[in-house]
């Protein structure tokens, strides 16, 4: 088993990034209050550090399991007490790393969402569909993030049947203002209760727009007026 610090730096020098490390951003429970989740995200000091970009390099230099791996011990070493979402590239199926036994994301003792971005079509071939069973199979749950954007693609969500799905932060903006918005997020919130998953709205930037996803039967909310990713994991008096 490599040394989980040999293989940060091992990725750390492939990719040219310097300074890695993760931040947590707050996935509020709006009935509660409190907070249920973070969302672990990659951050970086680096001038020009984006994380789409990063994970292209990866996926260019054949590296893309490694720094998955890399950037999932940074996140549950650093919120070892609470249910957590970590962003997966659809490519880190294609790997295998994710399902091995000594990943990370099987020590957890809280909830873990593995994130797949919605606005990327995913086009698995069998052997990423059986990896994505296998660490089903052992607890581990899945969200389908963004939701609204770019490939909407509501038979997406039926055929992944994800515990969680986030709205795009473009709904949540229209939904104040525009009621045929708010009637849509209704909908949505209901038909993914129905198929078995709930509802996380993202980019929650005023109180107005908490009001209206609370009102609109979301169960969940995230976004600066909330709180901003930090490290250590941002505390929330109940909202």
């Amino acid at each position: 088993m490599a040394d989980p610090r040999d293989l940060a730096q091992r990725v750390k020098r492939t990719l040219g990034v310097l300074d890695l490390r993760v931040a947590f951003q707050p996935v509020l429970d709006l009935e509660s209050g409190k907070i249920f989740a973070y969302e672990a995200l990659a951050r970086s000091s680096d001038p020009g550090f984006s994380p789409p970009k990063l994970f292209s390099d990866a996926i260019t230099r054949g590296a893309v399991g490694e720094l998955g791996r890399v950037i999932r011990r940074l996140a549950l070493d650093g919120c070892p007490d609470h249910a957590l979402f970590l962003n997966v590239h659809p490519r880190e199926f294609d790997e295998g790393w994710i399902a091995m036994p000594e990943d990370p994301i099987f020590e957890h003792p809280l909830p873990v969402y593995l994130e797949i971005t919605e606005s990327v079509p995913m086009s698995f071939e069998d052997s990423s569909h059986a990896v994505l069973r296998e660490i089903r199979s052992k607890g581990i749950r899945l969200a389908v993030d963004d939701l609204g954007a770019g490939y909407s693609n509501l038979k997406y969500i039926a055929d992944l049947a994800p515990e969680v799905v986030k709205l795009d932060r473009e709904l949540v903006l229209n939904l104040v203002n525009d009621n045929r918005v708010f009637r849509l997020v209704e909908a949505v919130t209901r038909l993914c209760v129905d198929l078995g998953a709930e509802v996380v709205a993202e980019g929650i930037e005023s109180a107005d727009e908490l009001r209206a996803v609370r009102r609109a039967g979301v169960h969940y909310g995230q976004g600066y007026f909330i709180a901003r990713p930090a490290n250590p994991p941002p505390e929330v008096v109940a909202m």
